[in-house]
């Protein structure tokens, strides 16, 4: 393996984080219900993150010496998260967040073991920290769901 998996991962990662980002904004704009307050601000809270860690992924694949994606043509061809339009209601929104939530999680276990076997250990560190925000906020979501 070498730094240009991981880079062709984080890239992944990259596009996969724009789309869920939009889809964040999306939930964010269109919700409606009795829930609109709490999600409103809830997919706000979220897509904030969402920004920090775009930015963190696109500067880890310079710092490794890779080129970060940067167009929504490259995002959609090649995120493996749907984007999800004209959804306004709360239980879809909190059930693809969740769903998308686990994707990320998924890619983001993949990347640090990678990172792991090539001794990377600054995507490791990185991989870790996106892996225990986001087990905390995927509960959250379930918890919501029930």
């Amino acid at each position: 393996m070498s730094n240009k998996k991981i880079i062709d991962k984080l890239n992944v990662l990259l596009a996969d984080y724009q789309i869920y980002y939009q889809n964040l904004r999306g939930f964010h704009w269109n919700i409606q219900g009795k829930h609109f307050f709490q999600l409103h601000d809830k997919f706000e809270e979220l897509y904030t993150d969402s920004a920090i860690k775009i930015d963190e992924v696109a500067e880890r694949i310079l710092t490794i010496e890779g080129t970060p994606l940067h167009t929504f043509e490259d995002y959609v061809k090649t995120s493996t998260i749907s984007p999800i339009k004209n959804v306004n209601d709360g239980e879809v929104s909190v059930q693809t967040v969740a769903d998308n939530l686990r994707e990320l999680l998924a890619l983001e276990r993949e990347i640090k073991e990678m990172a792991v076997n090539e001794g990377d250990d600054g995507t490791e560190d990185l991989m870790s920290d996106f892996i225990d925000q986001q087990e905390k906020t995927l509960w959250m979501m379930k918890a919501w769901l029930k």
